[in-house]
């Protein structure tokens, strides 16, 4: 299964049509959703530290349109809290990248994709867990 992961510059453009990269991340989801379609497994998800510190909150009515597409949250657990802390202890990164970071562990059979601004950051925090990343 391929995981297509947000950041929180890719919530901040997807909830925000305003935004200037705000078409670029719509595009990419709009894709999942054809994927979907066609009957590929392929899943939208969405860190709730990064989700927390983009501002989504899904009950807002403004959210609406955005949370017709189907993007799951991914908890910060017991789990991945203990491994966010350790990429944060060894990256420095923050506590939302670091939620990201820890995703691709969580996912251990999935082909990650992280939606990012900031490639460099996110393949180290995902480290040794291998990810691709698309630069929005």
């Amino acid at each position: 299964m391929r995981a297509i992961v947000l950041d929180n510059e890719a919530v901040q453009a997807f909830t925000d049509p305003a935004h200037r990269k705000h078409r670029t991340v719509v595009a990419h989801l709009a894709a999942v959703v054809v994927r979907r379609r066609k009957g590929a497994p392929v899943t939208a998800v969405v860190p709730t530290a990064v989700r927390v510190e983009a501002g989504w909150d899904r009950s807002d009515p403004r959210a609406a349109a955005v949370n017709r597409f189907r993007v799951t949250d991914i908890a910060l657990d017991t789990v991945a809290a203990d491994a966010a802390a350790q990429i944060v202890t060894r990256t420095g990164v923050s506590v939302a990248d670091a939620h990201v970071g820890a995703v691709p562990r969580a996912l251990v059979d999935d082909e990650v994709v992280v939606l990012t601004s900031d490639p460099k950051d996110m393949a180290r925090a995902s480290a040794p867990k291998p990810i691709t990343t698309v630069r929005i």
